[in-house]
């Protein structure tokens, strides 16, 4: 819940609410989570446990009235320690979020889900918004089978694939997302992203014409095994967000 992040593909992130439950291999070290147990955000973290209505829905506003001020829009993940289309969310509360989506032009939303199944059937009846882009975390082969044609049929301006952490090798065929962002599992326990598998990918998003952007390789202390591929920086984005 913060104007500036570290993450390299966000300028800003915001959390309407606190509180998810783990429903993919990309969960099962949630940071999320982890730091839940530390900062006691909510009473636990999971299904059954009530979510938490943050108390920054106001960020956003002032982000989106200095854009328009400054000319630079910037771009907000939707949302970190929360997932836009959990069933166990009051559904008011998702309807006040797409408000506040209505009520922001000048930023360049990015709603980030596991549940691209659920999402798509949540939007609302004006949806798609033309400053609001979707990611669905695919993480496996397995998951890119089964969500890729949930986010492919969806509207949306542009649409991206998160792959962290990267659990194995994916092939996504001819199929032409408008962004993949690939990276490493940070934290004490972390799995093994392997080199060749990243590699793999940006061989075919430079196959297919997508936007390729390699996050981290993760660790225990990420930010000292960098992000180079192949000795190269990879940050690329989709044209919406590219300046």
């Amino acid at each position: 819940m913060a104007e500036q992040t570290a993450i390299s593909w966000a300028d800003a992130t915001f959390n309407p609410w606190i509180g998810c439950t783990k429903v993919s291999p990309a969960c099962d070290h949630c940071y999320a989570a982890r730091d839940n147990d530390r900062r006691k955000w909510v009473s636990g973290w999971g299904a059954g446990v009530p979510r938490r209505r943050t108390k920054t829905w106001g960020d956003p506003k002032r982000w989106n009235r200095k854009a328009e001020a400054t000319g630079y829009r910037p771009r907000v993940f939707c949302a970190s320690l929360a997932d836009v289309a959990d069933k166990e969310v009051d559904p008011a509360w998702r309807v006040d979020l797409w408000q506040l989506l209505r009520e922001t032009p000048y930023l360049r939303w990015m709603l980030v889900t596991k549940r691209i199944g659920n999402l798509e059937k949540m939007v609302p009846d004006d949806w798609p918004f033309p400053h609001v882009g979707v990611i669905s975390t695919i993480v496996t082969q397995a998951e890119w089978d089964r969500d890729w044609p949930k986010l492919k049929r969806m509207p949306a301006p542009w649409r991206g694939i998160s792959m962290e952490p990267l659990l194995g090798e994916i092939s996504i065929g001819s199929e032409r997302p408008d962004w993949i962002i690939t990276g490493g599992e940070s934290g004490p326990v972390c799995r093994i992203t392997r080199p060749e598998w990243v590699a793999a990918l940006r061989d075919q998003c430079a196959t297919n014409g997508i936007a390729f952007h390699h996050k981290q390789w993760g660790g225990v202390r990420p930010e000292a095994n960098g992000c180079l591929l192949d000795g190269v920086e990879y940050k690329q984005f989709p044209a919406a967000l590219a300046t």
